[in-house]
């Protein structure tokens, strides 16, 4: 995950073949939007470059020039995907765009989104943040009805649905058929004339409004608008619906109100530290974690060390609070690329030699406190503790400022089983002694909540309590639905 070499340097591309893919969690893509902008499609690149750390498997543009729905799509990165010819055949004053990390369905060309369809009212297309936990029920009875699937993706699913609705407009149709899923999804759909983006009622995946010019912006995150040269507006709010179209914006609040359960992952490791999300500065967050690690896991060392690149604003406020050092004793390579290089058995870790490089002045004969984000497997970080040994570090302490992750998610975040993870098999000392570290010091939950401050009790915290808000089920939801004719005009 995370390969974006242009990412701030407090964001790791992680996913490489080179290590062991499974230990870390993976992001679960982003969406963009923009309505009211000639070149709809170039800004919209270049949102899904601002985006690009959300995923790497693939990206798309859909675009609209009033009458006719155009798509292009690849897999790769933004920049593979997009040369002169793709965007140039992209015309429209309004375009939505993905970045693609496959969380549900298998990696392939046909599941990178957006998608576009044309039904009975017309084309339309949709990009998804998230993961809907009743998919696997609903694609059963969709093709017991005789739905045809032409992907393996959950987001084909709202597709269907929205089709298949007897509401008369587009709208109650799109709301007859989210009233029908569950679990987590941060939504932007287009058809030839209006833009769409909504957010499920627990707000579990971020989105945010703001505003470029005359034209409407919408974005998983606010680096995007800062790329594009837009303005933040607001945080679009769990269970809310913003239409755009040449009449301006209009919302609608026509589901259930649910307690608010953001992600907080998304302030540990996935956003980006220079982006605003769910309302708060992602760097100040990561900053007072760290501060709060170092007041519950003191040490005597002699250095401050992140593990780059992810580690590393929380690895400043431990050094901020702790009075230690912050020194760079682990250097990223940004030129690693593919290899399919099998090295003999003789050059151990050489996965991890490739993409971290200690510097050993900063390590020889010193105690050194390494500050990361989480422990998902624990291969790469035993891989990280033994190389700081064999670069000269008497003694290595491993901080996170994370609580031990105990269980998987159920909401667009790729984790392995709970089996797999290591916190789930093993107490602080089991981990200790399995990573080879001096000691571990996890954040505890109270501290992360502390952290949290006046939103305390409004983020999903499950992969550390397993308090899960949506269970996965079996069960239909109901599919009573609210009608409205029109949508009320807001501001």
């Amino acid at each position: 995950m995370h390969r974006d070499d242009h990412a701030p340097d407090d964001h790791a591309p992680d996913d490489h073949p080179l290590q062991d893919p499974l230990d870390r969690f993976h992001d679960e893509c982003g969406v963009f939007g923009i309505f009211g902008e000639p070149e709809a499609a170039n800004v919209t690149y270049l949102g899904l470059h601002a985006l690009q750390h959300r995923g790497q498997e693939g990206a798309g543009i859909a675009c609209t020039d009033g009458e006719t729905i155009r798509l292009s799509r690849g897999r790769g990165l933004v920049g593979e995907v997009f040369g002169g010819p793709q965007i140039a055949g992209l015309q429209g004053h309004a375009a939505i765009g993905h970045v693609r990390y496959s969380t549900f369905g298998e990696d392939s060309l046909r599941n990178v989104q957006p998608f576009v369809v044309r039904y009975q009212a017309g084309q339309l297309a949709v990009a998804h943040n998230g993961n809907l936990t009743n998919a696997g029920l609903l694609r059963e009875e969709l093709e017991a009805r005789g739905s045809i699937f032409g992907t393996s993706s959950d987001t084909e699913v709202i597709l269907h649905l929205v089709a298949a609705s007897r509401q008369g407009t587009f709208i109650n149709r799109l709301v007859d058929a989210l009233m029908q899923v569950e679990g987590a999804y941060s939504l932007v759909l287009l058809n030839q004339d209006t833009l769409v983006a909504v957010r499920d009622p627990h707000g579990f995946r971020p989105l945010v409004l703001g505003r470029r010019g005359d034209a409407w912006v919408v974005s998983s995150e606010s680096c995007a608008l800062d790329l594009i040269g837009g303005t933040l507006v607001r945080e679009i709010e769990p269970g809310e619906m913003v239409i755009i179209d040449r009449d301006g914006v209009q919302t609608l609040r026509p589901f259930p109100r649910r307690v608010r359960k953001a992600c907080v992952f998304e302030h540990i490791y996935f956003a980006r530290p220079d982006s605003t999300v769910f309302g708060r500065s992602v760097y100040e967050t990561r900053l007072e974690l760290g501060r709060l690690l170092a007041r519950e896991h003191p040490v005597v060392a002699d250095a401050v060390i992140p593990v780059p690149d992810s580690g590393v604003t929380g690895a400043l406020g431990y050094a901020e609070e702790s009075g230690i050092p912050y020194q760079r004793g682990l250097l990223r390579s940004h030129y690693v690329g593919r290899t399919f290089i099998e090295p003999s058995q003789q050059i151990r870790d050489f996965g991890v030699k490739l993409k971290l490089a200690p510097v050993r002045s900063v390590l020889q004969g010193k105690r050194v406190v390494v500050v990361d984000d989480s422990i998902v497997r624990g291969t790469t970080s035993r891989k990280i503790v033994r190389m700081l040994r064999e670069s000269g570090a008497t003694e290595v302490h491993l901080r996170i400022t994370a609580p031990p992750t105990r269980g998987s998610c159920f909401y667009g975040v790729d984790t392995p089983t709970r089996e797999e993870l290591l916190a789930h098999r093993l107490d602080t000392d089991g981990i200790r002694d399995y990573l080879g570290a001096d000691s571990v010091g996890y954040l505890s939950l109270d501290a992360l909540r502390q952290a949290e401050g006046p939103d305390r009790g409004t983020f999903c915290e499950a992969c550390f309590s397993l308090e899960y808000p949506v269970e996965p089920t079996r069960e239909r939801p109901s599919s009573q639905v609210p009608l409205f004719s029109e949508p009320d005009p807001s501001s």
